[in-house]
């Protein structure tokens, strides 16, 4: 009753003050108090939408878990991962190219630790998400990272036993490791409990491509040029030119040789699948995994074309391949006359003196020697067998003693030519020439070569030149290695098989794909020798 009397006294005074009439000033309180109670109901309404709003963005938002907490801390289940048990080491193969296995793109490309299957992405709506909450699989590796998460719950997986999977996936090789590759006699044991000796490690045969696995293994073991491909420190700063696809080769070729030599592998073999499809995208096909080709064309292709990729010029000391394969002869050539029945003996005299029948010389750089087989013997013995003929490997050499002469034909024209030696490589690489081509067949030349494994002196191949002797204190060779061929020639025909000699343990190893054993040296030279290197003893 007091407060509506007080209410009361206040409106009297009120409309005496504002000489407002008490029919006006009711009306006025009247549309006050509507005004607010819309403005209110307003509010409330907009408080609600704006609830709503926020829960669908939440249901539709994939609720992401940070690696980090707000203060900046290891998320609480980074170090107590529950699903490490859940890793199969067995299924787990790195050796193929890192694509997703559903959109086939190698962007944030993630391992699944427990199938061994690629996928791509992480957030919610990415394969390696959908393939974690429907099979189950929830422990993955970014293979650009090396980084491990945990699926769905998108956490950081941080614990040392995961370190094995590192070190197989991108194994890493100090300077003072690469430098005791060849004075070790380790033997490491796989996840399968195989032995095998880091560097004598077998290679998947995906089809046809033995003739590339001999090459890639035999450059494994060229000391100087595997430590280089070894420390990816040594290549990692050249920029290749715009649009040039050849450097892929040089990062494949380094991934291989750290897959060849890592100790700690999960399975006593490796496939090249990385490094083969990089050669036949940049040779444009020319050598291929379905095609069987030939092995010193491959060699070739692959040592010009890793120079051109490391940015090598026509300066010997330009790459580390012209460094090591590079070595120097002098040609000399000589034109021959026509033949003619007429011309009399003092007419072929003044035309031998002529500036164009002089004999010219010429130096040239090489990288390998090709030695030439003289024809087979077109007779059989006394017991109706054929004679496989044997010819020492200096006859073969005297090429290039520099007296020899040997006729050179072409279409219109004939030339004698001579070669002598002018710089030797510190890895010398022998190709002897077994097969001929023609129109319809290739024939085969299976002549024995026989050449002991140590101690081939080049010095007397050498210019006599005091300049080209003085420059050459040792000149002594010892065996590397030794392709050769087995079977009939012809694409597919025939196989490829390599023996190696590993340093560390000071023995002989032969290599067929993935077939390897020990080898006595004295087996070697019974082989079809096809191309050998030759290491420089200093």
């Amino acid at each position: 009753m007091t407060c509506a009397l007080s209410s009361l006294l206040w409106l009297q005074m009120t409309c005496a003050l504002s000489g407002l009439s008490w029919l006006q000033m009711t009306c006025a309180l009247s549309v006050r108090d509507r005004f607010c109670s819309n403005r209110m109901q307003n509010k409330m309404s907009n408080n609600v939408n704006d609830d709503c709003r926020e829960e669908s963005e939440e249901d539709t938002l994939p609720r992401k878990r940070p690696r980090l907490n707000k203060s900046g801390t290891e998320h609480v289940m980074s170090r107590s991962c529950p699903f490490l048990d859940t890793i199969d080491r067995t299924v787990l193969d790195f050796d193929f190219e890192k694509l997703c296995s559903v959109s086939l793109s190698n962007n944030n490309c993630y391992a699944c630790l427990v199938c061994g299957k690629y996928f791509q992405g992480r957030g919610r709506h990415s394969h390696a998400y959908t393939h974690s909450v429907g099979v189950g699989h929830h422990v993955w590796l970014n293979l650009a990272t090396l980084e491990f998460y945990c699926l769905p719950d998108n956490y950081r997986i941080i614990d040392s036993s995961l370190e094995d999977i590192k070190r197989v996936l991108q194994p890493v090789f100090s300077v003072d490791a690469v430098a005791a590759l060849d004075s070790l006699a380790k033997v490491s044991v796989a996840l399968d409990g195989t032995k095998y000796i880091p560097g004598i490690v077998g290679l998947n045969n995906i089809k046809a491509n033995d003739y590339m696995n001999v090459v890639l293994h035999t450059l494994a073991h060229i000391s100087p040029l595997r430590g280089y491909f070894l420390r990816e420190d040594n290549y990692s700063h050249i920029i290749p030119p715009p649009g040039d696809q050849s450097f892929i080769l040089v990062s494949r070729l380094g991934e291989l040789f750290r897959k060849l030599w890592n100790p700690h592998h999960f399975k006593a073999h490796v496939s090249p699948h990385e490094m083969l499809q990089a050669v036949a995208s940049t040779s444009q096909k020319k050598f291929k995994i379905t095609e069987q080709g030939d092995p010193i064309e491959f060699l070739s292709w692959l040592l010009n074309t890793l120079h051109r990729a490391l940015g090598g010029s026509k300066r010997r000391e330009s790459s580390i391949i012209y460094k090591v394969f590079q070595g120097a002869m002098n040609i000399f050539t000589r034109k021959l006359p026509p033949a003619s029945e007429s011309r009399t003996p003092e007419e072929l005299a003044l035309l031998l003196a002529t500036d164009e029948y002089q004999e010219t010389v010429s130096t040239t750089p090489f990288l390998y020697l090709t030695l030439d087989l003289p024809n087979v013997p077109l007779f059989s013995d006394e017991l109706e067998r054929n004679i496989i003929p044997q010819i020492p490997l200096f006859d073969l050499l005297s090429k290039f003693n520099g007296s020899r002469e040997k006729e050179h034909k072409t279409h219109s024209e004939s030339f004698v030519k001579r070669y002598e030696l002018t710089r030797l490589p510190p890895y010398l690489i022998l190709y002897v020439k077994r097969f001929t081509k023609n129109n319809f067949f290739v024939e085969k030349n299976t002549t024995i070569v026989n050449f002991p494994i140590k101690d081939i002196d080049m010095g007397e191949f050498l210019s006599s030149e005091p300049k080209v002797q003085a420059s050459h204190p040792h000149t002594v060779y010892d065996l590397v290695a030794n392709i050769c061929h087995d079977g009939q020639p012809g694409v597919g025909k025939g196989t490829y098989r390599v023996h190696i000699r590993h340093k560390g343990t000071n023995g002989w190893y032969e290599l067929e794909n993935l077939h390897v054993q020990d080898l006595l040296p004295q087996m070697i030279t019974l082989a079809e020798a096809y191309i050998q290197i030759w290491e420089l003893r200093s």
